[in-house]
């Protein structure tokens, strides 16, 4: 098989992975884990998102988080911006990239924002050309491509129809996502066809959960399709909060121990990741969720 020779990682623990934590996770422990990321060898780092407090207070600290980060070079810094207010408060912190977002699913966009999918593109389009017009990258994350705990299987078209739309308002690369991690190795691959539609390969990433435990098998059937982006998160912390059953996202560490099996270059220590989820899941006062380094942590104690 033909994989690629070299994979980035994009790391959503930070922004994805905590969103969700019913107690507060302090500022310091947030810079800390971008750090302890970025040391890892994490090129790519999701880090917060500028969404009202109301809605989601854990990212409340999302300035003094950008704000306390020791950047370092040739890592890229991404935050989620919901609209326009959103994205003039996130500027202050210059971010390397915003993040807009849509569902394939109709019932899924309703639940989520309130509105049709067609109106949350039209909602985004201010943002993608501020973004672009201050000289920031522009990434969409697409979810529910597969799946929906509302309308439950999602046609390839439905997949098709977003990816057109993100790229009409301008948006420069998307994120395939498996919301409730319902997904099969072909079915995956239909809905990164459907978006192969409209956006190169390069500009295409895979974004999985492990609900059925699906998330590696569809990572190796993204990487026969010639994907070379993924999106994961470290300890495999995450979920949504309007997707019924989702689990958390597919662990970095699980990730990289499979590519690493395949002779794929990655650039990231798995030991240093590891260590990565240590810190943060023994913060959370919870055992990590990545089978790879519990594993590998019961040898360390052998």
């Amino acid at each position: 098989m033909n994989y690629p020779a070299r994979v980035k990682i994009i790391d959503v623990g930070p922004r994805d992975g905590l969103q969700n934590e019913k107690q507060p996770v302090p500022a310091a422990v947030k810079i800390a884990l971008v750090h302890k990321l970025q040391e890892a060898g994490l090129k790519e780092i999701e880090v917060t998102s500028y969404v009202s407090p109301k809605w989601v207070p854990q990212m409340a600290d999302n300035a003094e988080v950008m704000a306390g980060i020791t950047r370092a070079s040739g890592v890229l810094y991404s935050v989620l911006t919901p609209n326009l207010k959103g994205f003039e408060a996130a500027v202050a912190s210059r971010p390397d990239e915003i993040v807009v977002f849509g569902a394939a699913s109709e019932a899924f966009s309703q639940k989520n924002i309130n509105c049709s999918i067609a109106e949350s593109i039209e909602r985004f389009a201010p943002v993608v050309e501020a973004a672009l017009a201050q000289g920031i990258a522009v990434r969409g994350a697409m979810s529910c491509t597969v799946g929906c705990p509302y309308e439950g299987e999602i046609a390839p078209e439905r997949v098709s129809y977003l990816a057109r739309l993100m790229k009409g308002i301008g948006v420069q690369r998307v994120d395939v996502a498996d919301t409730i991690g319902v997904g099969t190795p072909v079915k995956v691959q239909k809905a990164l066809e459907a978006t192969l539609a409209h956006f190169p390969i390069d500009a295409i990433s895979g974004h999985f959960h492990d609900t059925y435990g699906q998330a590696l098998s569809n990572t190796l059937a993204a990487l026969q399709l010639g994907v070379w982006n993924f999106q994961s998160s470290v300890a495999g912390l995450g979920g949504c909060p309007y997707a019924k059953g989702a689990t958390g996202n597919v662990a970095t560490e699980d990730v990289v121990y499979l590519l690493q099996g395949l002779g794929i270059e990655t650039g990231i220590d798995l030991d240093k990741l590891i260590d990565a989820g240590q810190f943060i899941s023994e913060h959370l006062g919870r055992p990590t969720q990545s089978r790879v380094a519990k594993a590998l942590l019961a040898k360390r104690g052998a």
